[in-house]
């Protein structure tokens, strides 16, 4: 678990990494120091190798949740991750009840690239928090027509970026936003 301090925090945000990297990768240092320099701590960890199913992956998220709310109680708590991380905290979200504010997706995995028939999103009408998905209309997991339809069923936020793919820079100032807003 590796903490970026904001200086006077208004919310603390635990950002899970994607299937493809780790917590140390440039994507997550980048965008955790830049949530951090916007006043809301960020939380990062690394998840099990073993991903045969996704349980250990939520059983890791729900420990490192407890974690930070242990160490820092005072703040609202938003979770969420890249792709897979962001998964992961939409299962535990929708399985748990946990104190969690919001949920922020950076890129989530709607469905496998080319396997739109293979949808990960059964469980999300459970998730009780408000969402936000941020997507790049190149992303080869889920189109923008699949990310619109989804985000209007859930009511949810979905901001698009343009020309972009799975890897989606520049939605710091988004995410920012959405996490301290109350």
């Amino acid at each position: 678990m590796k903490v970026y301090a904001a200086k006077t925090p208004a919310a603390t945000f635990i950002l899970a990494h994607g299937a493809g990297a780790e917590s140390k990768s440039e994507w997550m240092v980048f965008y955790a120091k830049e949530l951090a320099k916007r006043g809301i701590r960020v939380v990062t960890f690394d998840f099990p190798k073993v991903r045969s199913t996704m349980t250990p992956l939520e059983d890791a998220y729900v420990k490192i949740v407890d974690k930070t709310l242990e160490r820092f109680p005072n703040e609202p708590l938003a979770i969420g991750g890249k792709s897979m991380g962001g998964r992961v905290a939409s299962l535990i979200a929708a399985h748990h009840e946990l104190p969690i504010s919001k949920l922020v997706f950076f890129g989530y995995p709607l469905h496998p690239p080319k396997k739109p028939e293979k949808r990960r999103d059964a469980h999300l009408p459970d998730v009780k928090q408000p969402m936000l998905f941020l997507h790049g209309t190149k992303d080869p997991f889920g189109t923008p027509a699949e990310m619109r339809a989804l985000c209007k069923k859930l009511g949810s936020k979905l901001v698009l970026f343009e020309r972009q793919g799975h890897d989606l820079e520049g939605a710091v100032d988004e995410a920012a936003a959405f996490v301290l807003h109350r």
